[in-house]
């Protein structure tokens, strides 16, 4: 079990509670749209990707993998980094935050579940109550950029109403036999990359909230080890 300590933002101020994740679940092809999401197994399959069996699905990935990293380690060139908002649950209330999915895509082309498991899953250290924002849900923007070649380039951009809704995809995940309990957090989906999939030196995720006038954001590097054989 690994307890993260978070910033809980309220409309009023801040508070601070350490929160012990031991469930980490991937949630992918979770789109709202059904072009959009094939857009993204289309730049999957590019890459020697199959396509799932059925959507949305449901990946488990070990909870020491999800922190507020400012930076990692990856092995090769072939890994990126996704945007994507993420659902925490603890003492009974869920929250919000942003994270990024950064996945393997060599190991991806011939295991999803192995590639899931080969990054870190860096993500905000602040989070909203999903009450808060539950009812302008769509409202949301989700947003990531990437540090290509040394310039910082929009990668990813779009409304969060792309991806099913929270309460929708907790109901699909029950429905597969999973059970959102205290210290579970579940990465909920992501956008297609603006210009195609590709690794970067820096990756920031961001989640603004229009309504309320506030934003979530997370940045981190990434160093790369060579590969020896």
């Amino acid at each position: 079990m690994k307890t993260i300590t978070f910033r809980i933002e309220e409309r009023d101020g801040q508070t601070e509670r350490g929160i012990s994740i031991d469930t980490l679940v991937i949630a992918g092809w979770t789109g709202r749209d059904v072009d959009a999401m094939e857009k993204h197994i289309r730049e999957l399959e590019a890459l020697g990707i199959k396509r799932p069996a059925y959507t949305p699905v449901f990946y488990r990935v070990a909870a020491d993998r999800l922190g507020p990293l400012a930076s990692m380690q990856v092995t090769g060139e072939e890994s990126s980094g996704e945007a994507e908002f993420v659902l925490v649950k603890d003492r009974g209330e869920v929250y919000v935050g942003v994270a990024s999915d950064h996945t393997d895509r060599q190991v991806e082309a011939y295991g999803i579940t192995v590639s899931k498991q080969m990054c870190d899953k860096p993500c905000s250290n602040t989070l909203w109550r999903l009450s808060d924002v539950a009812g302008h849900w769509d409202e949301l923007l989700l947003r990531s950029y990437a540090t290509i070649d040394g310039e910082r380039v929009l990668y990813q951009e779009g409304r969060v109403s792309a991806m099913r809704s929270p309460q929708d995809l907790l109901g699909q995940f029950a429905q597969r036999g999973g059970e959102f309990v205290d210290g579970t957090a579940m990465l909920c989906g992501t956008l297609a990359a603006i210009g195609g999939i590709r690794a970067a030196q820096c990756f920031e995720t961001v989640l603004e909230d229009p309504v309320l006038g506030r934003t979530l954001r997370h940045a981190y590097r990434i160093e790369t080890l060579p590969v020896a054989g």
